[in-house]
């Protein structure tokens, strides 16, 4: 009889499971995608129950695959800036996961450095500052100014 690990990649767009030999030769794999939840513009949310479901089918799947029946030991990586929220007693999810997205922050980002543009514009000018271009709408612009 072999021994198995299995290694479970939960990632915000999919899960993955892969089962490595004793000599840590990937033995088989799968992969499957789950739905992405838009509850409005640069937001993301995934159903709780979709995560898991993904990652039992490709756990099952990549065993099947492998033939695997003895698995040793498990190793798992997942969404680190998800977070979900369960009542204590039942276990079931109250809404679904929140995702941390890149644009939120790249979003944030672009916030703080127009005000930071604006800020150094009003100091630059006495206080009465215009700020810089790029923050103003077309119509306030002056021809040749930066985009």
């Amino acid at each position: 009889m072999s021994r198995f690990l299995l290694a479970i990649d939960q990632g915000t767009s999919s899960s993955r499971a892969v089962i490595y030999d004793h000599s840590m030769k990937v033995i088989a794999s799968a992969q499957q995608e789950f739905p992405q939840i838009y509850p409005q513009p640069g937001w993301v949310e995934h159903d709780p129950e979709a995560i898991w479901d993904s990652v039992c089918a490709v756990m099952a799947a990549a065993m099947h695959d492998a033939g695997a029946t003895d698995i040793t030991a498990i190793g798992i990586t997942n969404q680190r800036e998800t977070t979900l929220v369960w009542e204590r007693k039942t276990g079931t999810c109250v809404y679904n996961a929140i995702v941390w997205q890149r644009r939120r922050k790249k979003e944030e980002g672009k916030e703080g450095k127009r005000e930071e543009r604006e800020k150094k514009g009003k100091e630059k000018k006495g206080g009465g500052g215009g700020g810089d271009p790029r923050d103003q709408s077309p119509a306030q612009q002056s021809p040749g100014s930066p985009k």
